[in-house]
């Protein structure tokens, strides 16, 4: 069979996962998202902040970055490296 142009696709379905949280951290993210309201007026849940949080914090870590580079951890996605 010829090698097709188009590999996998990424699943971008949502992906629930269920947590605990530290208290302490739970009354950071609380506050964190009171404080996003009185910027922008808009009430905001406080998990809703957890995805973006985490994609902001991996996608500015150094040292995740270059494991990911030297191919020691896959791409989102699916596919290696």
């Amino acid at each position: 069979m010829p090698k097709l142009r188009i590999e996998a696709l990424p699943d971008d379905k949502p992906v629930k996962v269920t947590t605990e949280l530290p208290a302490s951290v739970h009354r950071d993210l609380v506050a964190y998202a009171e404080a996003m309201a009185r910027e922008s007026g808009q009430r905001i849940d406080p998990a809703k902040l957890i995805a973006p949080m985490l994609a902001r914090f991996m996608a500015t870590d150094r040292g995740f970055a270059k494991a990911r580079r030297a191919g020691h951890i896959p791409r989102a996605g699916g596919g290696e490296g």
